[in-house]
């Protein structure tokens, strides 16, 4: 099997992959990428979080227009991941309000965004529906 990077530092790759949050040790709030401070209560102490995998679309939109070179259109959203938010683009799915709809069940999935010359690909991480 090829050697796999993850697109973003939160995307944790294996059997089961998953995304991670630093956590505040002061109020709890969730943040992805690395933190100096709390955003929320200015803490400065944080653990890692396992953010579960499934969750309910909360908001989207249809992206019609985008940057030369960036297929549309897609949808991107906010999914609730038992209780933390994060931002990402549906995947597996008709992006039309027919196949689209706030609430709808989800879970995380990966896919190859490509691989280098020595083979090493590129994994991302989108939602796709739950049937």
């Amino acid at each position: 099997m090829a050697a796999q990077v993850p697109l973003v530092d939160y995307l944790v790759l294996g059997d089961e992959p998953h995304l991670v949050a630093q956590e505040c040790t002061a109020c709890g709030a969730r943040f992805f990428d690395r933190r100096n401070a709390c955003a929320s209560c200015s803490g400065t102490e944080f653990t890692t979080a396992t953010i579960p995998t499934g969750g309910e679309l909360r908001t989207f939109t249809i992206v019609s227009l985008a940057a030369p070179g960036i297929a549309v259109p897609f949808v991107a959203g906010v999914v609730d991941c038992g209780g933390t938010s994060v931002r990402g683009n549906l995947i597996n799915v008709d992006p039309d309000p027919e196949h689209v709809h706030l609430g709808m069940k989800v879970r995380l999935a990966t896919y190859s965004l490509g691989a280098d010359d020595d083979g090493t690909e590129a994994v991302g991480f989108g939602f796709e529906p739950i049937d």
